[in-house]
C-alpha cells in the first residue's frame, strides 16, 4: 500500500509566553525575550507560570469553564486554537469525522480532600474506617480522587464538537510521542484522513511539583538555561504550564479543501531503554540526522539532559533547549517541539540561540527536527521538511 503524506495544517499553542501562532514566533525571534518566572508561590522551586486568559475565547460556556480544572481548560484552549488556525473549527462535516488523540497525566488531584484524609489518620485508631468514610463523601462525581484523564478528550468533544474515534494516552512524556505516532501512523494507512493531536500541563498546581520532587527532579535554586543546570542544586528540572494541540491531515485531503501546510511529518522514530544498563547516548544519536536543526524538549534533568547534549553535538546540530523559555511541559513536550519546528520549516528559518551552549544556523531552513528525551523514560524525534 502506498504510504499518504502526513501534513501538519494547524497548530494551537497557549504557554506562559501568550497564545497562537504569531506570539510564540515573534517570542522566539526577538532580541531579549526573556521567560516568565514564578519564584515565590512555590519557593524553592520556579514554574514558568500561565499569564491571564480570557477562557471564553475557546471554551464560550461559563458552565464548561467550570467543571474542568485549569489542565483541562488549557487543553481544551489550545484545541480550539489548533482548530481555527486549520480553518475546521466551525466546519461540523469536519469536525464530526475529525479523529483525536490525547497525552494526559492523571489528572489534578483534589489536594483538599488529600489534605482531609491526611489530617485524619493522624493518631487516628481506625484507618479503614475513616478512609472508608471520606472516599464515600469527600470523592469527586468522577469517584476519583483526581480528574479523570480521558476528561480532557471529553470536553474537547463536548466544547468544539470533535466526536470522530477519541484515545488518551498516559505516561509522561512518552505519551506526547506516542499521541503523535499514532496520529501519523493512521493517516499513513489511509485509516484516519484528519486528526487533532496534542496534551497541556498545569505546573502550577503542588501536586505536580510534589510528583516531580519525590523522584528528584526539581531544580531548586533558581533557574537557569536548560544545558546549564548540570551540577545545580536540585534535579535540573523547571517545570511549565500550557497547552499545545495540532491538526495533521493526509495531503489529499488538505490539498481538496484548499488548507495551508506548515511542513509535512517525513518520519517518526521512537525508544524507550533501561538507562541503567543501557547507552542512551548512542539511542539519542540513532534518532537525529547529521548537522540538522533540531528543536529539543530537553527537560533539564541531569543525566538524560547530559547525555542528549552530548548525542547533539556529535552529530553536529544545531539545536535549541526550548524548556529554558517554556519550561517543561510532559505530557505535552513532545507536542511543543513539534510544533515549533514546524513554525521554523514554515517560515524558512532557524530561531535564535536561546543560550549560550547553541549556535547560530544560517541560511534557508527547509528540514527540522522535533526531539524529546524524557527525564525518566521515552525518547522520540520527527523530522518535518517543508511540505
Amino acid at each position: 500500500m502506498h504510504s499518504k503524506k502526513v501534513l501538519i495544517t494547524g497548530i494551537g499553542l497557549i504557554t506562559s509566553l501568550g497564545e497562537g501562532v504569531d506570539a510564540h514566533w515573534s517570542a522566539l525571534t526577538s532580541a531579549g525575550t526573556q521567560p516568565k518566572l514564578d519564584t515565590e508561590n512555590f519557593a524553592p522551586y520556579t514554574v514558568h507560570p500561565l499569564g491571564e486568559v480570557d477562557w471564553s475565547q475557546q471554551i464560550p460556556k461559563r458552565s464548561d469553564q467550570r467543571q474542568m480544572e485549569t489542565w483541562q481548560r488549557l487543553g481544551t484552549y489550545a484545541a480550539g486554537l489548533a482548530l481555527q488556525d486549520a480553518g475546521i473549527k466551525e466546519n461540523e462535516a469536519l469536525c464530526s469525522t475529525m479523529d483525536m488523540i490525547v497525552s494526559a497525566g492523571g489528572g489534578e488531584r483534589d489536594i483538599s480532600v488529600d489534605t482531609q484524609i491526611l489530617d485524619a489518620g493522624r493518631g487516628n485508631n481506625q484507618p479503614g474506617l475513616m478512609l472508608n468514610e471520606k472516599l464515600s463523601t469527600e470523592l469527586r462525581p468522577t469517584l476519583f480522587l483526581a480528574q479523570l484523564s480521558n476528561l480532557l478528550a471529553g470536553n474537547i468533544s463536548i466544547v468544539h464538537k470533535v466526536t470522530g474515534s477519541s484515545r488518551t494516552f498516559m505516561g509522561e512524556e512518552g505519551s506526547g510521542i506516542s499521541a503523535v505516532e499514532t496520529a501519523a501512523a493512521r493517516i499513513r494507512t489511509g485509516q484516519s484522513t484528519h486528526a487533532l493531536v496534542g496534551g497541556s500541563y498545569n505546573a502550577e498546581h503542588f501536586d505536580m511539583l510534589l510528583g516531580h520532587e519525590l523522584g528528584g527532579f526539581l531544580k531548586s535554586d533558581g533557574w537557569a538555561p536548560v544545558w546549564a543546570r548540570e551540577g545545580s542544586q536540585g534535579g535540573g528540572m523547571i517545570t511549565g504550564s500550557g497547552g499545545i494541540f495540532l491538526v495533521l491531515e493526509e495531503a489529499e485531503h488538505a490539498k481538496a479543501r484548499g488548507a495551508r501546510a506548515y511542513g509535512e511529518i517525513a518520519s517518526i522514530s521512537s525508544g524507550q531503554i533501561r538507562r541503567g544498563k543501557e547507552d542512551l547516548t548512542a539511542t539519542v544519536s540513532a534518532l537525529i540526522e547529521d548537522n540538522s536543526f533540531v528543536v529539543s524538549g530537553a527537560s533539564g534533568a541531569h543525566q538524560p539532559t547530559a547525555a542528549e547534549k552530548a548525542a547533539l553535538s556529535a552529530k553536529g546540530a544545531s539545536y535549541r533547549g526550548v524548556s529554558g523559555l517554556f519550561g517543561h511541559m510532559r505530557e505535552a513536550q513532545f507536542p511543543l517541539a513539534l510544533a515549533l519546528a514546524a513554525l521554523s520549516v514554515w517560515k524558512g528559518e532557524a530561531f535564535a540561540p536561546l543560550s549560550g551552549d547553541e549556535t547560530a544556523r544560517s541560511g534557508a531552513l527547509d528540514r527540522a527536527t522535533a526531539l524529546t528525551v524524557g527525564a525518566t523514560r521515552s525518547e522520540g524525534a520527527a523530522i518535518i521538511v517543508k511540505a
